[in-house]
């Protein structure tokens, strides 16, 4: 077979490889990650080892020592649409969340003009089983066990809350307030898949006079390379049409929508991906592509599998 299961053995990784993926349990990554780095080799980390830049709030959330804090230096946090350049020449990648890049690509728009009050931002997030991982799978996470059924969790307490509002903090103007989210995660009865519904209040000069198209327009303008590089998988959907997780599932896409609630003047964004694929490994791959002067795009234009 091409592919052996053998003993990790750093040295005869960084004999024959030019990059590392590791998918690795948190805490995992801390001695592994650095070590790689140091002889030579490119690191992609789908955990949570080096997403946070702050130790702190790492060991806060996670309930664990941060014992590679040096390393934080060499750490790209891999969300392609807002850190391309950075993840060019990156030496290591800290792939993002699955919740956070549902979040983060849903409002990094409306964040980057400072278009909603930072501190009324919402996001009720909804994941397939899948989500948890494999080592995780318990009763509750049994589909079926879940089959039938719909539940938040970690409420108040998801270790996913601080990566969100580092995301968006990193493109939040210079002298505004950086964002504060209430995050809350829901358990889907469902295999894959992850639908956010993200709310905000419309700030300033954003708060009057704006309807569902101008909301879309700049979303559109953020991603389709006149105010960033284009970004291939971002999908702006029409007024009136709502992401679907069975139109991303199986591919690299997220498909975005939003809409304007004139009588409680809230903004309402949707996103949708794949958590396997846009929320790990198929951002994985866009990542590597991204640091070896591959097309973006490369093996990763699968259509969803639906329909």
């Amino acid at each position: 077979a091409d592919i052996v299961l053998e003993e990790m053995d750093l040295d005869a990784l960084a004999a024959k490889c030019d990059v590392v993926i590791l998918a690795l349990g948190h805490g995992k990554a801390l001695d592994i990650a650095p070590a790689l780095v140091q002889k030579g080799v490119r690191v992609i980390d789908l955990g949570a080892d080096f997403r946070l830049r702050d130790t702190t709030a790492y060991e806060q959330w996670y309930k664990l020592p941060h014992t590679a804090p040096e390393a934080l230096k060499d750490a790209v946090y891999g969300l392609p649409e807002l850190h391309r350049e950075k993840i060019k020449t990156a030496r290591l990648v800290a792939n993002p969340g699955c919740f956070p890049t549902s979040a983060i690509l849903a409002l990094a728009p409306l964040v980057a003009v400072d278009a909603i009050e930072p501190h009324s931002i919402i996001v009720d997030s909804a994941s397939g089983v899948s989500g948890a991982g494999r080592a995780s799978f318990g009763v509750g996470t049994h589909f079926p066990e879940h089959f039938g059924d719909y539940k938040a969790y970690n409420v108040a307490a998801h270790r996913h809350t601080p990566e969100i509002e580092q995301g968006l903090g990193d493109i939040t103007p210079e002298g505004s307030v950086k964002p504060l989210v209430t995050f809350t995660a829901h358990l889907l009865p469902v295999a894959r898949g992850i639908l956010s519904t993200c709310y905000a209040t419309p700030k300033g000069e954003f708060a009057a006079g704006l309807n569902a198209h101008d909301w879309r327009e700049i979303l559109v303008r953020f991603y389709d390379g006149r105010e960033h590089p284009v970004a291939p998988f971002v999908r702006i959907l029409e007024v009136g049409q709502y992401p679907q997780i069975k139109h991303v599932n199986g591919s690299n896409y997220i498909d975005i929508g939003i809409q304007i609630d004139t009588r409680t003047n809230r903004l309402i964004v949707i996103s949708a991906e794949d958590n396997l694929l846009k929320g790990a490994s198929g951002q994985a791959i866009q990542n590597l592509n991204i640091m070896f002067g591959i097309e973006e795009t490369a093996g990763l234009e699968g259509a969803a599998i639906f329909p």
